[in-house]
């Protein structure tokens, strides 16, 4: 019978508490209000207006490269960003459509050109399945394992989103009509169709004009967001200046954009076949995965700069009940935005009322500016989603990945390669598991050097091809982890030191080995019945309380003789002593003489070859005499 949990006091701690408690835990956006001053409210409200100026742009340019309509993208930074703001734990994070979740959104509805359901449909159901995992990876605390991604997969696949993005763009840059594709298919047939011709130049000279317009703006009013300068500017252009016969094409030809309301449309898999759904679990998963990812680097790299403690499972949480309501309200799914993240702490956000207030914002700014979005054309927006792309290209990092380590740059070339000849949607899996995969090999794969005492009694490892003496007994230090993927390794090397019959017995110096598992646990009863075959020996020494409660758990230590089992003493070198003293006491039974040691050690520690024995700082030729 479990006692009642006790309050401060030491009295029972009613029921309802714990629950209170979680819930307020879940919202901790209350914390905030509760010590909400003036101050705070004046800045949260112009950080949240200059994120409001810099998102309605992105979500149109977001639009066109999911084809879907504007209005459901522009809703996915209202609805989304809102709810998402009310439950995250970061000052600064913003919810919204970014260039990832665009990209493989309209990668995953192209795969389903033939299907019932319409782009939308799709981007409905999509935006369920990925509120609903990344709400339960929050509940089940999984927010951890996000750290064990490797940054290398993150620069590679943001690499290859922004090299796609602006390569898909090149058509609608150049007045053609876009076909999708692959990075080389897309970029190919721009510059076919350029060469022969087949392309407007009223287009092209629009988007070029984009470009320096960029520039100009950046440099004159540097505090106002450029892409919405130049993007009003053109539009009123477009209309009034009488470009229509131009053959420019606008966002109204694709669909006119109208001002409304959240409208709340229900769950989209009621009125949805469900055979719908196991095909884009895949595509769910993979951007619930990248979201999450964007969500901890973009909420951990703001929140080291501004001091504030985060709870990464609750990011989660916020995320996945922010797509789950995009899902609800006729939205695209959406993600952490490190271009309007950043935006937002630069301008000097102080809590999540100011993600709240841009969502706001944005809702009243549209009925404002909806009639003069629709002139905006397509061009000039094909130019600010390249510009958007070569950004989103880090050459620090990318040199980084590549100059750190072998590992770091095949998973770089691996992730990017995989983005641009896969889907986009398996391209996040590919490179998650090579980076797994080369770690395991890492950590996996344990080399032994033979160490010996030298004239001065120092131990020093022996050269390759220098003689060695006959030994009767010999020690194998084991240094690292011993988890399943060095187990099997770890045993063919003891083995195949362990052929000269002249070893009788073989001591393990497990002092230093962590991790042991099942995996591990089966090695070393394999090591010890292919010694007993012939009549040899096995002893561990140093064993820690962690490791031997995996041996008695195991049942491995009733086979390997308790007698044969020497646990770690406050004097590191003891419990090896008292292994030397058990393997004397078996060479006489059989008749033996004295012998000389050999001492095995981690490769890793080479450098150290001319110190003590590693643990041992007094170890001496005599501690280890028989």
């Amino acid at each position: 019978m479990t006692a009642d949990p006790r309050d401060a006091t030491g009295t029972a701690e009613p029921w309802w508490r714990p629950t209170r408690r979680w819930l307020r835990e879940r919202f901790p956006l209350g914390r905030e209000l509760r010590g909400y001053v003036w101050p705070a409210l004046h800045a949260d409200l112009l950080a949240g207006a200059t994120v409001a100026l810099v998102s309605i742009p992105q979500a149109i340019g977001f639009a066109l490269i999911a084809g879907l309509p504007p209005l459901m993208v522009i809703m996915s930074v209202i609805v989304g960003g809102f709810v998402c703001a009310l439950f995250s734990s970061s000052h600064h994070l913003v919810f919204g459509p970014t260039n990832s979740i665009s990209l493989i959104l309209a990668a995953t509805i192209f795969s389903f050109h033939d299907s019932s359901l319409s782009p939308p449909q799709i981007a409905l159901v999509l935006a369920f399945l990925i509120g609903l995992f990344q709400l339960i990876a929050g509940l089940a605390q999984l927010g951890k394992l996000t750290q064990f991604i490797s940054r290398s997969v993150i620069v590679g696949y943001g690499t290859a989103i922004g090299l796609l993005l602006a390569s898909g763009q090149v058509q609608n840059l150049l007045g053609m009509t876009a076909e999708r594709g692959s990075f080389f298919r897309s970029l190919g047939t721009a510059l076919h169709r350029f060469w022969l011709g087949q392309f407007n130049s009223y287009a092209a000279v629009m988007g070029v004009t984009t470009l320096l317009l960029f520039y100009i703006f950046e440099r004159l009013v540097p505090k106002v967001p450029a892409e919405l300068l130049t993007l009003v500017f053109l539009a009123l252009f477009t209309h009034f200046g009488g470009l229509g016969g131009l053959g420019i094409r606008t966002i109204g030809d694709d669909g006119a954009l109208a001002a409304e309301l959240p409208t709340f449309m229900g769950l989209p898999l009621g009125a949805t076949n469900p055979a719908i759904v196991p095909p884009l679990l895949g595509a769910a998963l993979a951007v619930a995965i990248l979201g999450m990812l964007e969500a901890v680097a973009i909420a951990k790299t703001l929140a080291a700069q501004s001091g504030q403690r985060l709870d990464t499972n609750q990011e989660l949480m916020a995320m996945g009940l922010g797509n789950l309501a995009c899902s609800a309200y006729g939205a695209m799914p959406g993600s952490a935005s490190f271009a309007r993240s950043g935006a937002n702490f630069q301008s000097g956000a102080r809590t999540q009322v100011a993600a709240l207030s841009s969502s706001v914002i944005v809702l009243g700014a549209l009925f404002f500016v909806a009639p003069i979005i629709n002139f905006i054309p397509v061009a000039s927006l094909a130019a600010h989603l390249i510009r958007i792309g070569l950004k989103m290209i880090s050459r620090d990092q990318i040199r980084i990945c590549w100059r750190a380590t072998r590992s770091d740059a095949v998973v770089l070339a691996v992730t990017l390669l995989a983005a641009f000849f896969l889907k986009l949607d398996i391209a996040i899996y590919v490179g998650i598991g090579c980076s797994l995969a080369l770690f395991l090999r890492k950590a996996g794969a344990p080399s032994l050097v033979e160490y010996a005492f030298n004239n001065r009694g120092q131990l020093a490892a022996l050269e390759p091809n220098s003689p060695r003496r006959n030994t009767a007994i010999s020690i194998v230090h084991v240094e690292g982890e011993l988890f399943f993927g060095a187990a099997d390794l770890f045993q063919e090397q003891v083995r195949y030191l362990a052929d000269d019959t002249r070893i009788r017995v073989v001591i393990l110096r497990m002092k230093n080995a962590r991790h042991l598992d099942a995996t591990s646990v089966m090695s070393l009863l394999q090591l010890h019945a292919y010694l007993q075959q012939s009549g040899r020996h096995l002893l561990i020494s140093g064993v820690s309380p962690d490791v031997e409660r995996v041996l008695a758990a195991s049942g491995a230590l009733a086979t390997l003789g308790r007698e044969n089992i020497f646990p770690a003493e406050a004097n590191l070198t003891m419990s090896t002593k008292r292994a030397l003293q058990r393997a004397s006491g078996l060479l006489q039974l059989e008749g033996g003489a004295k012998a000389e040691v050999r001492i095995y050690y981690d490769r890793k520690q080479e450098s150290a070859a001319h110190a003590p024995v590693p643990g041992g700082g007094d170890d001496r030729p005599g501690d280890y005499e028989i």
